[in-house]
């Protein structure tokens, strides 16, 4: 077990604030860690841009706890570590014949973190990584360690969690029969098209994500087929709203194939592979939800913004998600477009534009990720989450002493 201070997140712009950071590497030492400590707190893999996972206490790092992989007998779900990355424990469930049904972009966050954040994949059919989360083992103030299932009516206030109710050790999604994918990559579209049509755009494939700088044109359509069981391919069309089939590229250290090639669907879904990790220290994030429905609305709003906008984007990436019932979730509700900025490296400057953006985005309901950058107070969030009361008496039952709170948690969510 390892112990240290001053830490950063992914891109060096949050330093913890946490008094250490200690790297456990057994389930006995955090439970004991957490029975001793007044103020503790889980980290993930650091992938947030703002404070959501420090605390004044001590901040938990699980990764170094083994994954202990276990497919149930039934195939329908698999139980592992919740500081297992998704990019190391996915070959290992392929190689078991089964799958998640969808990965985020980066595949070197871990599930613990995504689930507890409500991160995402893309697929208008398909729900956030949360959504697969058929139980969670959690340790709770006292040490001892408690299960909640699929059917107890604190899971779906407890899959997005934000780290208030325990430190979550193993986790169990659905998992189904392992299948395959290709991606392609279409374009340019003009924006004028892509915005009238969408929906239409966003059903092109299993997953589909679109990249803007919020010029004349949505560059590049990124559509993730997947392949029928029993089938060597799928057939794909030549074109997307007249916009051609581009050649695409083959997997290489900074990406995976978009060149039509099949493959396993833990080398497709998500963009970059585990091998490289991209733009560590060198962007930050935000990321919006609005229902599908305002799409083209809520586009258009942002786009009158592109003069303030462009000098410090990297690409805005668009994305969409079904709807759920998670209590917390930016997708509860109806299905949702993800607009997703990366950023360049001006943390002053997006700070600075982000209360314009959101107020562009105000009328739509735009919900910010839990894990990135917004400007919006807790006023402004308790009016996008109906469901928030119930979830601080949810914390307030679990954790009644509040040794697992934050200063994130007490800002944005009273709690």
């Amino acid at each position: 077990m390892r112990s240290t201070t001053s830490e950063l997140n992914w891109s060096g712009t949050v330093t913890y604030t946490a008094e250490r950071v200690v790297r456990p590497t057994s389930l006995d030492d955090v439970a004991e860690l957490v029975a001793r400590s007044p103020r503790i707190h889980g980290l993930g893999t650091r992938h947030s841009f703002n404070d959501v996972a420090d605390t004044a206490g001590v901040l938990l790092d699980l990764t170094a706890v083994p994954t202990d992989l276990v497919v149930a007998e039934d195939r329908r779900t698999a139980t592992m570590g919740a500081g297992t990355r998704y990019g190391l424990v996915a070959p290992a469930l392929d190689a078991a014949g089964v799958a998640l049904h969808n990965e985020g972009s980066l595949p070197h966050i871990s599930l613990g973190g995504a689930i507890a954040t409500g991160t995402h994949g893309s697929g208008t059919t398909l729900g956030s990584l949360s959504t697969a989360v058929a139980a969670l083992e959690l340790i709770g103030p006292d040490g001892t360690t408690t299960t909640i299932r699929r059917g107890d009516p604190d899971l779906p206030g407890a899959a997005i969690h934000l780290g208030l109710l325990g430190i979550v050790t193993r986790v169990t999604v659905d998992v189904q029969p392992a299948y395959r994918m290709r991606q392609d990559l279409y374009g340019p579209i003009p924006w004028d098209t892509f915005t009238a049509s969408a929906a239409q755009v966003f059903a092109a494939g299993y997953s589909v994500c679109a990249y803007t700088l919020f010029g004349d044109t949505v560059s590049e359509v990124l559509v993730k087929s997947r392949v029928p069981d029993g089938a060597d391919d799928v057939e794909v069309p030549t074109s997307l709203l007249g916009a051609p089939r581009l050649p695409g590229s083959p997997g290489d250290g900074h990406h995976t194939a978009r060149d039509g090639s099949v493959g396993p669907w833990w080398d497709r879904l998500p963009h970059f592979p585990i091998e490289s990790v991209p733009s560590v220290g060198s962007e930050v994030q935000s990321e919006h939800f609005v229902p599908l429905r305002h799409a083209a609305a809520a586009l258009d709003a942002l786009r009158g913004l592109a003069d303030r906008i462009q000098p410090h984007l990297h690409v805005c990436e668009l994305r969409t998600m079904a709807a759920d019932d998670l209590w917390l979730s930016p997708t509860q509700g109806e299905d949702v477009l993800c607009i997703a900025f990366t950023w360049q490296k001006h943390p002053d400057e997006v700070a600075a534009l982000l209360p314009d953006l959101e107020a562009r985005l105000a009328p739509f309901g735009g919900r910010p990720h839990w894990g990135k950058m917004s400007s919006l107070d807790g006023a402004a969030i308790a009016a996008l989450h109906p469901h928030l009361p119930a979830f601080r008496d949810l914390v307030a039952r679990r954790d009644p002493d509040g040794k697992f709170s934050s200063a994130f948690g007490e800002r944005v969510l009273g709690s």
